[in-house]
């Protein structure tokens, strides 16, 4: 059988499976759904793949056209990117697999984009561009301009990027800066015409597979590829459409059996497609050779000899190769045999590019146009089972078994151990074995089957030869690592075990690790580890000693242990080994440190248990108080306080008892630390005191660091305290405390501190240490006080003069009453602050002249003046005044000085030294103005010296001279140069100086100073004023000025205070009455506006009488609005039209005519005369601009304005002439206008208005004439506006010249010209024009025609509603269905007409429906179709639907509604599915109304699905349990309240007692108190007893044992007192028993509850009724029992005897613990066997262990017990009599 023969045959065999993974887009959400149902049904098929559909592109907003090869691409199962470029705006997709399908859309202008395989890395292609984008960073990585145009591009690792030009191979590495690299030049045969599709580089990068596809002869698609080595430098071509690289590991090759392998199709013309896998890279004469396949044929189907592959992916984890054609066929290969494992085709859409998906071992595909990614995997389930059932290749599939490890060759496996066995072929039995699958062979049975082959002489022993097998292929179960063991460990080769245990190749259990402890502890420790059996590995610890390694490997697995015990021995042997044991425990918190603590000062270790207790504690943790203490205490009292200290001092604890730790440290001689731990004041003072009052053991740097952890309080109470006890001794440490803290405590109390001590000397000490950086003003005042008081004036003197923080008025008041000898303090306090007057005071007063002197030369010259008034207030001499100024002389401030002697009216005092400062230069403001007053004052030639003197403030002296002299003051505010203008207009207006003013004004030039004299105000006064000033500027100041500044502005501020009237008189009296201004144009010019502004009337003489003015512009404001000077703007036109030409400037005459025209036209507004003047003029300009103005008139204007644009040959204003036109309908004087403008203008508008009007006047011919010749005309445009208009037949030439046949189509339609519409239609090929033909032939009733249009229509989905509307409205749904059953068979059918034809269906012809529906449901608009469906009340075909549409809730709740639509198994296929769990109990009570003998199946298949017990408490409701029993018997194994509480109620109610008792036993979960209680008085007896039983088993023994009793079921009863372990019960029943004169259930009694009855009780009830002989064995065995007990008592309390008695002793234990179990337990001997004496009840003739006391187990036999201590194994009871 050749491949193509199991190609063919598992092609046909799987082809009804092909047409389930055709994937079909649409946008319900039940595709997943469908998907997932597909691949269901295909596995179920046993096919061995699987398929789905991952998303799909267009869903995410990507459009369709972008779907394709190099727009599109998946580098890797991470991303896919996409350049969409068809909306017009460019920008690129890239959609994250990984993250929920995200979609970050850029908008970025690429050709292609390919995102990095592995990081968010995006590469862009424009061109010649090459782009590197990390998205993450939002930064470019890299770029690149190539010199040749890309046209294939990838990643072909997640560092280098593949470039293919049309010539070259390059690499562009994203690393560094380096650019693209070329790898090789592109063979000839894949030059020009051939399209590049894939290219792949080996995983050692030294091999490149370029791949291309090209057109070939008959239409054939040809492959070539070139393989190119990178290490040789050459190239080799194969011919083929695609390969790949695959690594793979060769069978017996020595390591490392790694091959590289190309996969890759061949396919030569004329001949069949192959496969070839070859081995690339490796010497041919290698060890183990090359690994190559012999070419395997490529099964193409028959129907599809053209296809051709264009992907080949590998899948590591399979070794299979997936390869997909053009026509969307799947190959799978096998790649060690080449076999072909399976083909189908699995969608009609080409696979453009794919990748491989390594979390399944599969591959993902894009499809293109459509955008689905379909993902395609390995059916590991159904693999062999494929291949050994439908290829019927065995060996295949036992070797893809083995390599996979999958299941379905187990039969083949078992037959081949089987076979080889027989043959005796040991080897190749174990090598199958071990290469099982799934670990099918590597059982017990197996190694059995070994074990029982005897060997062969020369040879290994079978079974190592497999274990042998095993080893090499890996690692050993837990089952065969043992039995490998134990013969290894019997022979001695623990090195082998080792060995293997190093390699992991044992599977470690505690079985292996007890077999090894026998051999080697250090083995079976690492056993123990590895298999996580941590007592047994901590045993072995304690064997080696390794007691540090004990408490991390228990914390590490989570066990515990008695570490105290362990802990307890090792400090005995080792202290410091218990001392690391211990640490490891704390931190593991393995033991309590409290425990530690115990252990190690038992064995009085101090040093261990401080050491452990600061490992300990170094948390330093609120719940560690005590051990802290504890610690301290230890150290303190056990002769250690150093290591106290050194605690103490590095503050290493915090929550012990401070106040117990500092009495023991008071108590050790530790002051310092007592001192640092009491918190009392009294107990502070007192240890402070002590400390003090030896100097030797002070420590001020520790004293003045404590008092920081006091209160305030509490430092001024021992502050206080040292005072008073030595004053003098304490004052240092005191002042120091007090400086350091001051802060805290405060100045205050500090201060009143000292001044109670009257420590003066201590105040100046405490405070000189902090007044220099503090801040309160008292600290210094009382320093200054201190420091008087103790006579350091140096210090009063150094704080008065540098410090800024007392207050001023206290201390100069201090220092005053002090009197001190220096009175230098005195004058810096007041110096500084101001009491200059208080200060001359103090020292005039105290004649000391001598420091006034000082004071005003050395130390404040500058406050002179002060000085100077306050003497003369003191009546002192002048001779002394002048002889102080004298001696300071220019350091006097010259004004403050005036000031202060002018207001004493003393100024002549300083004449003298005024002149003499003047003298000698000097020229300050306040001197001159001193003087100046002084001569003003004496009337000495002030005007000269106001004229000359250029150093006095004008202001000043001008406001001095206003009541002197008002002319004087005005020659000092004109000195002033503008500043003292407000002070000159104020002066000269109150004094009537206008010509003075006048004259200043003109000469300032300051306009605002000109608003404000010129301002108009209500005030009479002001208004004369101002006519007073204007008169005299007009008369006087204007006419003298020669200066045209002046003159200007002068102009300018007339123009601004708004006098045109005062303006005009003053341009009048410049310009028109003779000036050197009359011909100044800007004066003129001024002169004409200001009358056209106040005086109109003067404006025409102004322009007639001026010819040197700006006439255009005057024009221009003259016929403005404001002024309406319409005539005045003419005449100004029109004189300077004329000079214009006069001087031959003929342009500018133009457009002072155009001017004048557009006055007339537009503001007079009388065209009459605007005609007249065009004639006149005759210029085209002014015709053009009478036009324009005609044809805003409008009206009987109209023609005229057409004859101005054509006697100005101006076609620029079309546009408006052709509107005007149209609203007055005059076409045909339009057309002569048209034909004009066609001569200066190519315009289309112009040529479409032409045809228009044409059109219009009906001028069909020269409409046609025009249409024929060249032309610019819109004829599309015109042709629908004479469409729209109605005029068809002119419509009809357009459209037809321009070959627009759909309007055309329509025009013929409107003309009823139908033939020729269809004919039409058919060019145009539009669906609105077939819709609109179609429209129109059946409202006319031309069906036929009407079909032809309707074929074109329904093949679109979104026009089919409209059609049906159109037919159904005109009353044809008979034609209607015509015309759609005719559309079924159309190539472009879709689910619109099959969905639409079927709701026709149902409205017109419903016993079609069935039939339309089963041949066409997977075609159909199901939601839309089932709406139909419903409202024609049709169901059958409603429920058909929604199953095929997988709405399996809706075909249920249909079926319920509508029992007629009812099926059973339909039914049940659809309610199983459903996913609504309320369904299935609709479902259960519709089974009960209407098909209850079908509800037990229906609940069989939804047992899954249900709640029981709510189906119970449904079936409960309604009384219908006994139909569902078997259900119930069912699922009753889940233990449901429910189901086992109507369970028993249907077995109490059948009497079926075992069946109850059953249930009772196997299902305890129901309430079982309210069963007993049911049953409990029922006639059965058997159910009695089940009552008694259930009352056992709830520890409700007192009414089990009345019920078995009142039943007379001793045994039962018997049984249970010895269950209940109650004595009182016990007792009570051996009572009734003796009362019912039962001796054996008497005896019996005793022997089940031997260990509840008390001996006196027994004795004496058998004694008082005559049973002792059946009471003896319980006598018996209690007297054994209380022996044992007497003599273990004896040898406890007997005295210590020799070693040798002792061992003796130990030994007898021994024995007797053999016999009895642990001697150590008192009565808890072993128990003995007893046999029933004769006479006894048959049941209880069996052996009976009994216990003796508390804790001996129940009847039945006491287990055998091992006690701890001892190590003896544990015996079995000896068997006995007595």
């Amino acid at each position: 059988r050749t491949p193509r023969d199991d190609c063919e045959r598992f092609d046909s065999e799987a082809r009804p499976s092909i047409t389930l993974c055709e994937f079909k887009p649409c946008p319900r959400p039940t595709d997943s759904r469908r998907t997932l149902r597909r691949s269901l049904e295909m596995a179920q098929a046993g096919i061995p793949v699987n398929f789905a559909e991952v998303l799909n592109l267009t869903t995410l907003g990507v459009n369709a056209a972008s779907i394709k090869f190099g727009s599109c691409s998946m580098e890797s199962e991470k991303f896919i990117a996409v350049c969409d470029n068809s909306s017009g705006s460019s920008q690129v997709f890239v959609i994250d697999l990984t993250a929920g399908n995200a979609v970050t859309k850029r908008p970025i202008s690429a050709e292609a984009a390919i995102m990095n395989p592995v990081t968010k890395v995006l590469a862009l292609r424009a061109g010649t561009q090459l782009q590197i984008f990390n998205l993450e960073l939002r930064a470019k990585m890299k770029s690149h301009n190539m010199s040749a145009p890309c046209v294939y591009w990838r990643w072909t690792s997640p560092n280098n990027i593949a470039l293919v030009t049309p010539t070259s191979v390059f690499h562009w590495s994203i690393e560094g800066t380096s650019e693209p690299v070329k790898v090789f030049d592109r063979h000839a045969s894949l030059s020009e015409g051939t399209q590049i599709i894939n290219y792949q580089v080996s995983p050692d990068e030294k091999w490149c597979l370029l791949m291309g596809i090209a057109q070939g002869a008959g239409g054939t698609i040809q492959g070539t590829m070139q393989l190119f080595s990178i290490d040789k430098g050459v190239s080799q071509t194969l011919q083929g459409h695609t390969g790949c690289f695959h690594t793979i590991s060769v069978p017996g090759r020595p390591a490392p059996s790694q091959a590289q392998v190309l996969c890759f199709e061949e396919k030569k013309p004329d001949s069949p497609a192959k496969l070839f896998v070859m081995e690339v890279g490796r010497d041919k004469d290698a060890p183990g050779g090359v690994f190559r396949l012999a070419p395997v044929q490529i099964p193409v189907p028959a129907e599809a000899p053209e296809d051709f592959p264009v992907s080949m992916v590998p899948s590591p984890k399979h070794d299979i190769i997936f390869m997909i054609t053009k026509m969307g066929y799947l190959y799978l290969f096998d790649v060690f045999s080449g076999k072909a494992l399976y083909r189908a085709r699995i969608t009609k859409d080409t696979v453009f590019v794919t990748c491989p998906q390594t979390s399944t071992g599969g591959m993902l595909g894009v499809t293109a146009r459509k955008g689905q990614l379909l993902q395609v995997s390995l059916n590991e389930q159904t693999l062999v089972p494929y291949v050994v059932s439908t290829l019927r290749d065995n060996a295949l599939g036992i070797a893809l078994a083995s390599r996979l490890n999958l299941p379905g060759a187990d039969d083949l496996y078992l037959a081949e151990f089987q076979r080889l066995l027989s043959v005796g072929d040991v080897a190749g039995a174990a090598k199958l074995a071990a290469e099982s699958p799934q670990g099918l062979l590597r059982t017990a049975e197996t190694i059995q089957r070994f074990q029982s082959i005897p060997g062969q002489p020369g040879q290994p022993q079978p079974v190592f030869q497999y274990f042998h097998m095993l080893l090499e292929k890996g690692k050993l179960n837990q089952l065969e690592s043992i039995e490998l063991a134990k013969p290894v460990l019997q022979q001695g080769r623990t090195q082998f075990l080792e060995k293997w245990l190093t390699e992991d190749k044992l599977e470690c259990s505690e079985q292996l690790g007890d077999i090894v402890m026998q051999a080697d502890v250090n083995m079976a420790l690492s056993v123990y580890l590895r298999a996580n059996v941590p007592e047994k590995a901590i045993n072995c610890f304690l064997q080696r000693g390794e007691f540090d390694k004990i408490a991390a490997y228990a914390t590490k697995v989570g066990y515990r242990c008695d570490y105290s015990f362990m802990l307890s021995s090792l400090v005995r042997q080792n202290p410091q080994g218990a001392l690391e044991f211990a640490k490891q425990l704390s931190a593991g918190s393995l033991i309590d440190p409290n425990t530690v603590v115990e252990i190690f000062m038992a064995g009085n270790r101090i040093q261990e248990t401080t050491a452990f207790l600061l490992e300990a504690l170094k948390g330093n943790k609120p719940e560690e108080g005590y051990l802290q203490t504890k610690l301290l205490e230890i150290n303190l009292r056990g002769g250690s306080p150093q290591v106290a200290d050194a605690i103490l001092q590095n503050n290493m604890f915090t929550h012990y008892d401070r106040q117990y730790v500092a009495k023991l440290c008071e108590a050790a001689g530790l002051a310092q630390r007592a001192l640092e731990h009491y918190t009392d004041v009294e107990d502070i003072k007192r240890s402070l005191l002590a400390m003090c009052s030896n100097q030797q053991m002070v420590n001020p740097e520790f004293v003045l660091s404590y008092f920081g952890s006091l209160s305030p309080e509490a430092s001024l109470e021992c502050m206080k305290e040292l005072l008073s006890r030595n004053m003098r001794g304490n004052m240092q440490i005191v002042t120091q405390i007090a400086a350091k803290y001051n802060e805290q405590i405060g100045a205050q109390p500090l201060i009143d501190l000292f001044e109670n001590f009257k420590c003066f000397e201590g105040l100046f000490y405490y405070l000189g240490q902090i007044v220099n950086f503090s801040q309160d003003p008292l600290v210094h005042y009382k320093y200054i006080e201190a420091a008087a008081k103790c006579q350091q004036y140096k210090e009063v003197e150094r704080v008065c003069r540098d410090s800024t923080v007392y207050e001023p008025g206290p201390v100069k008041d201090f220092l005053m009453d002090a009197k001190l000898p220096d009175p230098r303090p005195l004058i810096h306090v007041c110096d500084r602050h101001d009491f200059i007057e208080e200060m001359t005071s103090y020292l005039y007063s105290n004649n000391l002249q001598k420091y006034i002197e000082v004071y005003c030369n050395k130390v404040s010259p500058q406050k002179t003046p002060v000085v100077v008034g306050r003497l003369l207030d003191l009546d002192c001499n002048e001779d002394f005044v002048r002889q102080l100024l004298n001696s300071v002389g220019h350091a006097c401030p010259v004004e403050e000085l005036v000031e202060q002697v002018e207001h004493r009216n003393r100024l002549r005092l300083l004449q003298p030294w005024l002149e003499a400062r003047i003298a000698t230069g000097n020229q300050e403001t306040g001197t001159h103005n001193a003087i100046g007053k002084i001569y003003v004052t004496l009337n000495r030639d002030p005007v000269s010296f106001l004229t000359n003197d250029q150093f006095y403030d004008p202001k000043v002296l001008g406001k001095y001279c206003e009541k002197l002299d008002p002319s004087l003051a005005f020659i000092a505010y004109k000195r002033a140069n503008g500043e003292c203008d407000d002070d000159l207009i104020r002066v000269t207006t109150a004094n009537g100086l206008f010509k003075d003013q006048a004259r200043y004004l003109v000469e300032r030039q300051d306009l605002e100073l000109w608003a404000r004299v010129l301002q108009a105000s209500d005030d009479p006064t002001d208004t004369a004023n101002r006519r007073a000033l204007i008169d005299q500027v007009v008369q006087t100041a204007l006419p003298e000025t020669k200066d045209p500044d002046h003159v200007s502005t002068t102009v300018k501020a007339f123009m601004a205070a708004d006098l045109p009237q005062e303006l005009i008189e003053l341009l009048e009296r410049i310009v028109l009455q003779g000036s050197d201004f009359s011909e100044n144009k800007n004066l003129q010019n001024l002169l004409i506006l200001t009358a056209i502004k106040a005086d109109k009337e003067r404006v025409m003489e102004y322009i007639n009488r001026l010819d040197n003015f700006d006439g255009p512009e005057i024009a221009k404001i003259a016929i403005s609005d404001q002024y309406q000077l319409y005539e005045e703007g003419f005449i100004i036109y029109t004189k300077f039209a004329k000079s214009a030409k006069a001087s031959g400037n003929d342009a500018d005459a133009v457009d002072l005519d155009v001017a004048a025209v557009g006055v007339l036209v537009d503001l007079i507004r009388n065209m009459e005369r605007a005609s007249e003047f065009a004639e006149r003029v005759n210029t085209p300009a002014v015709w053009s601009r009478l036009a324009k103005a005609q044809l805003a008139e409008g009206g009987p204007l109209m023609d005229a304005a057409i004859a101005s644009y054509i006697k100005a040959s101006d076609p620029a204003n079309y546009a408006e002439v052709i509107e005007a036109a149209e609203r007055a309908d005059s076409y045909e004087s339009l057309v002569p206008f048209l034909v004009m403008a066609r001569k200066h203008v190519k315009e289309p508008h112009l040529d479409t208005m032409l045809i228009y009007s044409y059109a219009k006047s009906n001028k069909l011919g020269d409409l046609e004439e025009f249409i024929a010749a060249p032309n610019v005309a819109s004829i599309q445009t015109i042709g629908e506006r004479c469409f729209d208009e109605g005029m068809f037949s002119a419509a009809k030439l357009l459209f037809a010249s321009i070959n627009n046949n759909a309007k055309l189509a329509l025009c013929y339609v409107n003309l009823e010209q139908y033939r020729e519409a269809v004919d039409a239609a058919q060019k145009a090929n539009s669906v609105s024009t077939w819709k609109e033909v179609n429209k129109a032939c059946v409202k006319a009733g031309e069906f036929r025609l009407a079909r032809v249009a309707g074929l074109q229509i329904i093949v679109h989905p979104d026009h089919l509603e409209e059609l049906t509307l159109l037919y159904e409205r005109e009353g044809q749904p008979m034609e209607l269905i015509q015309l759609m059953e005719q559309g079924l068979g159309l190539d472009a059918a879709h689910s619109g007409i099959f969905t639409e034809l079927g709701v026709l269906y149902s409205k017109y012809l419903p016993e079609k429906l069935m039939e339309h529906i089963k041949i066409f449901w997977s075609r159909m608009n199901t939601p839309k179709l089932m709406r139909a469906c419903e409202k024609a009340l049709l169901w059958d075909e409603a429920v058909f639907l929604l199953k095929e549409d997988e709405q399996y809730d809706s075909a249920v709740k249909t079926m319920i509604a509508h029992s007629t639509a009812f099926q059973h198994d339909l039914f049940l296929d659809c309610v199983q599915k459903a996913r609504n769990s309320e369904i299935y109990y609709k479902s259960i009570q519709f089974y009960i109304e209407q098909q209850p003998l079908l509800l037990v199946r229906l609940l069989q298949v939804l047992t899954p699905q249900l709640d029981h017990s709510r189906v119970v408490h449904q079936l409960r409701k309604i009384d219908h349990l006994p139909l569902a029993e078997s259900y119930l018997k069912a699922v009753q194994k889940d233990n449901l309240s429910a189901v086992n509480e109507a369970l028993n109620e249907l077995y109490v109610e059948d009497e079926d007692y075992d069946a109850l008792r059953q249930s009772v036993d196997d299902y305890d979960n129901f309430d079982q108190i309210a069963l007993a209680q049911k049953i409990e008085k029922h006639e059965l007896l058997e159910f009695r007893r089940i009552a008694a039983y259930i009352y056992k088993k709830n520890k409700r023994y007192q009414k089990s044992v009345q019920l078995s009793k009142a039943d007379k079921m001793y045994k039962d009863s018997i049984e249970t007192v010895a269950e209940s372990g109650d004595s009182s019960l016990a007792e009570e029943t051996l009572r009734f028993f003796c009362a019912v004169c039962d001796r054996e259930c008497f005896c019996a009694t005793l022997f089940t509850c031997y260990e509840h009855i008390k001996p006196d009780v027994a004795i004496e009830l058998a004694w008082r009724n005559g049973y002792v002989d059946f009471a003896m064995p319980y006598i018996i065995q209690y007297t054994r029992h209380l022996h044992d007990k007497v003599q273990e008592i004896d040898k406890r309390t007997a005295p210590k005897e020799t070693a040798e008695k002792t061992e003796q002793d130990a030994a007898a234990a021994a024995a007797v613990g053999m016999m009895y179990g642990d001697p150590a337990m008192a009565m808890a001997g072993g128990p003995a066997l007893l046999t029933a004496p004769p006479g006894m009840m048959p049941e209880y003739q069996q052996p009976q262990y009994m216990g003796g006391m508390p804790g001996v187990p129940p009847p039945g036999g006491m287990p055998p017990m091992q006690q701890p201590g001892y190590g003896m194994p544990p015996q079995p009871p000896q068997p006995g009599m007595y």
